[in-house]
């Protein structure tokens, strides 16, 4: 019988500063929806449940691939898929990178949280059409937190 030895909290610990429910305005204050994020499966998994102002819904599942020793995302909106891992951990900060999957296209796709004054938390999602020469903004956010 193998036993799974419980990793540092750290590890698991890396997306913390953005759980919870968000009211997510883009950088020009205009209101883009609401995200609620939170820890599941205790602690190897996140979930994020994104609503749009137009209604369109994503979600996102955030998990720790013990095999690779870091956390892996996979997310899902109608008409696409993205398929991340993580690249950079800082304190109050993370980047997730990997490939969007968009119509057949496939292209590389980048996200970083960070963590802002008064709980509020920075994403800026970007992509490339070059290979990764080059990004592009797609969404540049404000998480404000919702009480």
């Amino acid at each position: 019988m193998e036993v799974a030895i419980p990793l540092p909290s750290a590890a698991l610990d890396v997306l913390d500063f953005w759980l919870g429910h968000w009211s997510v305005r883009n950088r020009d204050g205009e209101h883009a929806g609401t995200d609620h994020v939170e820890r599941v499966l205790g602690g190897y998994a996140v979930i994020e449940h994104w609503r749009g102002v137009a209604g369109e819904e994503g979600k996102s599942l955030f998990y720790f691939d013990r095999s690779a020793a870091t956390w892996k995302q996979v997310w899902a909106i109608e008409g696409y898929v993205k398929e991340k891992r993580l690249v950079l951990a800082e304190p109050g900060r993370v980047r997730f990178q990997g490939r969007a999957y968009v119509d057949g296209a496939t292209f590389p796709d980048r996200t970083t949280l960070t963590s802002l004054p008064d709980g509020e938390v920075g994403q800026l999602i970007e992509h490339s059409l070059d290979d990764a020469v080059s990004w592009k903004t797609s969404f540049d956010a404000v998480y404000t937190p919702l009480r």
